[in-house]
């Protein structure tokens, strides 16, 4: 198992010294046997789409699944190019505006907290570089699903920590937040929220690309808890390889909205967001495998 760690951590940090120009060379490549050979996917990114956008033409559908499949393959090159890449040149491709917003609100307010729904959107991975934005008295973490694949779970780790921040298993998120508020830390954490939860984890549904759709409702209930100031990262991608997050504030006081309108109000937000450019969001990933239907139907064997 170490062996094949290293291995591929070796294989990857050799390819991230090459520049990206020279990367994207190979993504444009890749691009061609991922969508025309093994067709990675297919039939779940045109089913998402088709459902996301009935108003649009095959044509046009066609249009937005080829281009993301070659955004798909430019983030899979970008993330391994995070292996070598320097803190100037990360913070002069994935900029940040709102920061200072947010850490005023912490001071305002006189909270620990700030929370940051996040997508799947345009390269999420490289969002962990916000710590090199926010200075030395914010910690920056961010919630993750341990990946079962043992190498790469600690690989991904690797990368998501060399920011100076910190990744919270999806299991131990309650607990460390906890301990953080004893602590008097000051922190920013991102939840990822835009996948699909487990029969058990499902508590409510919204209406999201013209379907019912689960949701997870444990960033809304954590940041009441905690009485933390909540904000929607809006993510644009400028060109190839430069991205802006813009932070947008959601609520200073969460405590105060009924139970589920800040998860409807971060439905609505990422929706604009992936209308705006829908290529940029993970449409491979099988979001609508579990209708209402038979949610309620399981609901009412129980």
């Amino acid at each position: 198992m170490k062996f094949a760690y290293y291995l591929v951590f070796a294989l990857w940090y050799l390819l991230s010294l090459l520049p990206l120009r020279v990367l994207y060379f190979f993504s444009d490549l890749l691009y061609i046997p991922l969508y025309y050979g093994v067709r990675y996917r297919r039939n779940i990114v045109r089913k998402n789409l088709v459902g996301s956008f009935p108003e649009k033409s095959q044509e046009e559908i066609i249009r937005i699944e080829k281009k993301f499949y070659h955004f798909f393959c430019d983030y899979m090159v970008e993330t391994i190019k995070l292996f070598s890449m320097s803190k100037k040149q990360i913070m002069r491709r994935m900029t940040f505006s709102g920061v200072e917003d947010m850490k005023a609100d912490l001071e305002k307010n006189n909270v620990n907290f700030g929370f940051m729904y996040l997508g799947h959107y345009c390269n999420w991975e490289w969002i962990a570089s916000m710590a090199y934005w926010t200075g030395n008295d914010i910690l920056c973490t961010q919630i993750y699903h341990p990946l079962y694949n043992k190498n790469f779970d600690k690989l991904f780790l690797r990368l998501r920590n060399q920011f100076g921040g910190e990744c919270i298993p999806m299991r131990e998120t309650l607990r460390r937040i906890i301990t953080l508020k004893r602590e008097h830390q000051k922190t920013f954490v991102g939840f990822i929220a835009d996948q699909s939860p487990k029969w058990n984890s499902i508590h409510h549904w919204v209406p999201f690309l013209h379907r019912e759709t689960p949701i997870f409702i444990g960033t809304e209930q954590i940041a009441k808890q905690v009485g933390a100031v909540v904000y929607f990262t809006d993510v644009k991608r400028i060109k190839r390889g430069y991205y802006h997050c813009e932070l947008k504030r959601m609520t200073v006081h969460p405590q105060e909205l009924p139970d589920y309108q800040l998860t409807d109000m971060y439905a609505r937000m990422l929706e604009e967001m992936i209308q705006r450019e829908p290529a940029y969001w993970l449409w491979s990933h099988n979001r609508w495998k579990r209708t209402k239907e038979e949610w309620e139907r399981r609901q009412s064997q129980v």
